[in-house]
């Protein structure tokens, strides 16, 4: 193959698929973000007519943040996931494992060296399920949904045995810091940090050659991979970018609630899925914003705790996020249908 044909199919990788994202992807995603984003505004109007003073208050606003942004940051990998086309019902799980070992190193070693080296191997462990998973999808050839089912079994399983089935505390300094703390005294430092998470994963994704490459797998993977984008390599990548997610958020949720809370994460999966859907993202993959997954995070959030605050039950929160969850998904295949 000569210089120039290598040339062509290189700049034929970074836009394969760019016609779907840019003409059909784009018309699709700026109107799902503008009604979803009104119907979060909307919320909060409702809420802060209905509850006066209590759910605008500066404190339920950082409560509500503070809610969020572990749910967010697992959302921000699963929207890479489903950009490619797959599905990973493995992310609660994994942060549960994740949790379990790095408390153990934490507690194990001690102090800030001890902390320290509890988050690396959160991470790496969150990384480490992340490369099973894209290894069970793409050599294996397992759909993603029985493979990262099966590794939610697993790595819920062996978190158990590891810990004896009992919550581990997390030690006080990280609780104390992270947990509770605040960035200049204002911005509690669970939010910097899924913040900064938002801002890394969005420059990454609208940005990078990678970002692009995730767009062109999920518009069409064989054609992707005709134009030379190593989409097996790349997918492992991507399924490693949420393990080690879900990983990180393994460690704020640590600091938020002091202790591994094993049974607390059985349904984060649905959670994430409902949250990358709800801002825009296409399960049929090609299609997803950052933006609009955090949009996606914070209706649910929002929803409970308008709840709570005006005294409605709280189990009418699952049929709201329900309803919202089925239109979009009903936005999504007629938008499909009517412009394919």
């Amino acid at each position: 193959m000569t210089k120039s044909n290598m040339t062509n199919r290189r700049a034929s990788a970074e836009t394969e698929g760019a016609p779907a994202q840019a003409s059909f992807g784009a018309r699709m995603l700026g109107g799902q973000i503008t009604w979803i984003a009104l119907i979060l505004i909307i919320m909060m109007g409702a809420f802060t007519l209905l509850a006066s003073g209590a759910f605008a208050s500066v404190a339920n606003v950082r409560n509500i943040a503070t809610d969020a942004c572990i749910l967010m940051v697992m959302a921000l990998g699963q929207l890479f996931v489903i950009i490619t086309g797959g599905i990973d019902l493995s992310v609660g799980a994994i942060l549960v494992f994740s949790g379990v070992m790095g408390c153990l190193v934490m507690n194990a070693v001690g102090g800030p060296l001890g902390i320290a080296s509890g988050i690396g191997v959160s991470i790496l462990s969150g990384c480490a399920w992340g490369a099973i998973n894209g290894l069970l999808v793409t050599k294996a050839r397992i759909s993603p949904l029985i493979a990262t089912l099966g590794t939610f079994g697993m790595a819920m399983g062996l978190a158990l045995v590891i810990a004896n089935g009992i919550d581990l505390m997390a030690p006080l300094p990280l609780v104390r810091s992270l947990g509770v703390g605040r960035a200049f005294g204002i911005i509690p430092w669970l939010v910097l940090v899924a913040g900064i998470a938002a801002v890394v994963m969005a420059v990454v994704l609208n940005q990078t050659r990678f970002g692009r490459h995730t767009f062109a797998i999920g518009a069409s993977a064989t054609a992707a991979e005709r134009a030379g984008i190593p989409v097996t390599v790349h997918l492992v990548r991507v399924y490693m970018i949420a393990g080690g997610l879900a990983g990180l958020a393994s460690v704020m949720s640590l600091a938020r609630f002091g202790t591994t809370t094993i049974s607390g994460h059985l349904e984060d999966n649905l959670k994430v899925i409902t949250a990358v859907v709800l801002g825009g993202a296409s399960l049929l993959g090609g299609i997803g914003t950052v933006t609009g997954t955090v949009i996606g995070t914070l209706i649910p959030v929002v929803l409970l705790n308008g709840f709570v605050i005006t005294g409605i039950q709280a189990f009418w929160q699952q049929f709201a996020i329900g309803l919202v969850l089925v239109v979009a998904v009903y936005l999504d295949s007629r938008k499909r249908a009517t412009t394919g």
